[in-house]
């Protein structure tokens, strides 16, 4: 949350371990100015009462009226209840809001008798209705009716009731988390919107269990009823991700220093529990994120907020007219473990592309193991090398492939990490997503933007269109001296 000129970042936080713990798990809490450098400050919430004895879980931030925040979170109380709390700051002034008070009278919602004691849990930001009183969405997993985002009404953040209809029932999908709903500007306009019911076309994103993704719509909010219809299928397994990588439970605010909307998105570890105890840290945050919703009105747009350009220092510019099929051409003069790479390709011939199977819409992913960089084609593979090492056994491939269908055509855009690290135990999948563009009608182009941050390998393809995070772990990199090229295999 923004509160009085601060960033304030809370998190799952472990405070006697670098593993998830058992029953300890409390709220990280760090502050900043700017989304970059942050100060950790001592753990905001940490289990203390009844109602939070095994465990602070997940919850979120809401700021009054009068300019004061309130917490809302996700106990397990002492029978292992998941149990919705209520914690108010013991000083407002406190510009660092050190200091958490959760009153006596918690829990505000208990776990309902249609719901499963460990089934019930991460409260969303609040928003005021039309008619004065406050909502948020819960996520849970209803009796005999499958995945739920529920909906509770309060007037004073004490006495909070369900409503008889849930907001969205997804029911093939099992259980849900962390429900995020969030109103969206005109298409193509960047300006965030805060939490509100009125007018605005909104977005339902969800984070499924089963599949570890997060999924999000576009849909019309009824802020009378409060229920959401998707624009788009019903099955939010079907929907739109957030992050066709290594993302998991993402989080949205606004910020209303710069009247955007920002996400936050967790990539955990994809090595071993002994690597984590050796590091003695598990688990990481991806760059914060501006999100708006695209000129299409379908997709979101996700770009890395403007305050991570001051982290560049040494600027390397490198054109190149063509890169020829099979080139290789390493960008010199760049830390290749640490770097912002921002590219622009042009397909000078795309009546050339192979033709697309339709099957492989299906299942992008596996395409882009299937025909990964090194597979030669017509229009692509082409993209960068990151992450590699001077005899290119080790390397990440993000990349571009164009194909035909019918009179038109489609990018596909893939992070292969088959090749990322040598070592054994570490999870190595391709990821891969087609990217919802018109790539004729933008004249051939199509650009693509990697952060490099030692483990994390995020990529933004098409402006944002499509974004896929990867956690590498190559063993060259231990010694710092790591490589950049431009590619084309097609």
């Amino acid at each position: 949350m923004y509160h009085n000129g601060l960033y304030h970042f809370f998190y799952q936080y472990n405070p006697d371990g670098v593993t998830w713990g058992n029953g300890n798990l409390s709220w990280g809490h760090s502050v900043s100015v700017d989304l970059v450098n942050w100060f950790a400050l001592d753990a905001a919430l940490q289990p203390s009462r009844s109602f939070d004895a095994n465990g602070c879980w997940s919850g979120s931030a809401t700021i009054l009226p009068d300019g004061s925040p309130v917490m809302l979170y996700t106990g397990i109380d002492a029978r292992g209840d998941q149990v919705q709390n209520v914690a108010f700051p013991k000083n407002a002034s406190d510009p660092l809001l050190v200091e958490w008070v959760k009153p006596e009278y918690n829990p505000v919602i208990p776990v309902p008798a249609d719901i499963k004691r460990d089934d019930f849990r991460d409260p969303s930001t609040a928003w005021l209705g039309a008619d004065g009183l406050w909502r948020i969405a819960v996520a849970a997993r209803v009796h005999d009716v499958g995945g739920a985002t529920l909906i509770y009404r309060s007037k004073d953040f004490l006495r909070w009731e369900r409503n008889a209809d849930p907001l969205y029932l997804a029911h093939a999908a099992g259980m849900v988390e962390c429900p995020d709903l969030f109103p969206v500007s005109e298409p193509g306009v960047e300006v965030g919107l805060p939490a509100s019911g009125a007018g605005a076309r909104h977005v339902l994103k969800m984070s499924v269990m089963d599949t570890v993704q997060d999924y999000y719509v576009v849909g019309r909010y009824d802020d009378t009823a409060d229920t959401f219809v998707p624009e788009d299928d019903d099955d939010c397994r079907s929907w739109r991700r957030l992050d066709y990588g290594h993302v998991y439970a993402s989080k949205s605010f606004f910020d209303p220093s710069k009247n955007r909307r920002v996400l936050w998105g967790w990539a955990n570890e994809s090595d071993s529990v002994s690597d984590d105890l050796v590091r003695g840290w598990s688990g990481v945050q991806t760059v914060p994120r501006k999100i708006w919703l695209d000129e299409d009105g379908k997709q979101l747009r996700q770009w890395p907020v403007e305050e991570i350009e001051t982290l560049r220092s040494k600027r390397v510019n490198l054109l190149i007219p063509e890169v020829n099929a099979g080139g290789v051409n390493e960008i010199i003069g760049v830390m290749g473990t640490q770097a912002d790479v921002e590219v622009v390709f042009e397909v000078p011939a795309l009546e050339h592309a192979d033709v697309l199977e339709p099957n492989w819409l299906l299942d992008p992913q596996s395409l882009c193991g299937e025909k990964g960089a090194s597979v030669p084609g017509s229009v692509g593979p082409f993209g960068l090398l990151v992450m590699a090492s001077g005899d290119m056994q080790e390397h990440t491939a993000v990349f571009f492939r164009v194909f035909r269908q019918n009179d038109k055509y489609k990018v596909l855009m893939c992070t292969d990490l088959s090749r990322s690290s040598t070592r054994d135990g570490v999870y190595k999948p391709p990821y891969g997503a087609f990217v919802d563009m018109d790539i004729e009608a933008h004249g051939g182009i199509i650009s693509l933007r990697t952060l490099v941050d030692h483990s994390v390998v995020e990529s933004f393809g098409g402006g944002g269109r499509t974004c896929i995070t990867a956690r590498v772990y190559p063993e060259h990199a231990e010694n710092g001296n790591s490589h950049l090229y431009v590619f084309n295999n097609g």
